[in-house]
């Protein structure tokens, strides 16, 4: 069997400090930048960062940050999670990454999406009635850009381009581009007719749930005549010494965070028992390392998935505790799930 590839996300979550109080966002930045470092010494296979644009995560521009931690990395692949191409021209996109991929020596994965916030819409002059067309439109562009030197493209929530050419191009071995997916069939069939990689956003519920969407991907990689790529999938979590000491640990910050996003949209109040019943059955990697192994392990066979990517940071985690979760994946999580997956194998 092919060793899954295990990676972290993360949206810059604005931790607290030592005073218990929220930090400034510079500060935050320039914790992700040790977090990532960190990740690439313990053998983390990517790092992705997520665009928002709110008070509660200090992430909006996360090229930039990406470009300085591939100045202080060497191995570890660089990527968003996501990034908000309906309401960003994929032409400058493409050019911050194509930038970003040869800085690095060739180590940028952007992943694409819509988003689960809409804040970007109004504040770059986009139109939310546009919603499907916007992303649509946009993929269909950002994907000729990584396949052609130059493109000739139309559509209509942008201008044409004929025979352009976009600086600076991709190397020889071009880049790998996947596109995060909330659960509809019609966003999985998108990702297969662009010849794009699938990555799954788990947030809820049993991972199991998802298989048929990975039927739903190989089927319509037969129909439309596509190669099948690898598939990934995303989830919250949280790795700490013990299951309780993980569940204690992450419990206050992420009632924190869903509470503010559920009194937004309306939602009832989170519960511990809701965050508990996640934890044991649902989408929650919390625990200890091998309460964490076991549980990826689990959703890499059930799934038939090449790639998992732990969103570590839920709420204001202080930053001492992140920079644990992560060495505990990557020192201890890591080789327990390819070590479980390779005996499988066996």
């Amino acid at each position: 069997m092919t060793p899954v590839s295990l990676g972290l996300d993360t949206f810059g979550d604005v931790t607290l400090g030592p005073d218990g109080q929220p930090q400034s966002m510079d500060i935050v930045l320039r914790e992700v930048l040790d977090q990532a470092t960190l990740a690439d010494e313990v053998g983390i296979d990517f790092i992705g960062l997520g665009e928002h644009h709110r008070p509660d995560f200090a992430i909006s521009a996360p090229e930039i940050v990406l470009a300085a931690i591939a100045g202080r990395t060497s191995r570890i692949k660089l990527g968003t999670a996501v990034t908000v191409l309906s309401t960003d021209d994929p032409v400058r996109v493409f050019q911050r990454f194509s930038t970003l991929n040869a800085l690095s020596n060739g180590r940028a994965e952007p992943i694409l999406g819509r988003g689960s916030f809409t804040e970007s819409y109004p504040l770059f002059g986009q139109d939310l009635n546009n919603y499907e067309q916007l992303f649509e439109e946009r993929l269909d562009l950002f994907a000729n850009l990584v396949r052609s030197p130059s493109v000739t493209w139309s559509g209509q929530t942008r201008s044409p381009l004929d025979n352009q050419q976009v600086f600076p191009p991709l190397g020889r071995k071009g880049m790998t581009v996947w596109v995060g997916v909330g659960g509809s069939p019609e966003s999985v069939v998108r990702v297969v007719r662009q010849d794009l990689q699938l990555m799954l956003a788990i947030i809820g519920g049993d991972s199991a749930r998802f298989a048929p969407y990975i039927d739903l991907y190989h089927r319509a990689c037969a129909q439309l005549g596509r190669p099948v790529r690898p598939v990934g999938v995303h989830s919250p979590g949280f790795v700490a010494e013990t299951d309780e000491k993980a569940q204690e640990a992450l419990w206050p910050h992420y009632a924190e965070m869903f509470g503010r996003i559920g009194r937004e949209r309306g939602w009832p109040p989170v519960t511990k028992d809701k965050f508990l019943a996640e934890v044991q059955h649902g989408a929650l990697y919390v625990g200890s390392p091998d309460t964490v192994a076991r549980k990826i392990a689990k959703t890499v066979r059930g799934l038939g998935i090449q790639r998992f990517d732990m969103k570590y940071s839920t709420g204001p985690v202080p930053h001492s505790d992140l920079m644990s979760c992560i060495r505990l994946y990557g020192e201890k999580v890591i080789p327990m799930v390819q070590d479980m997956l390779a005996d499988k194998a066996a």
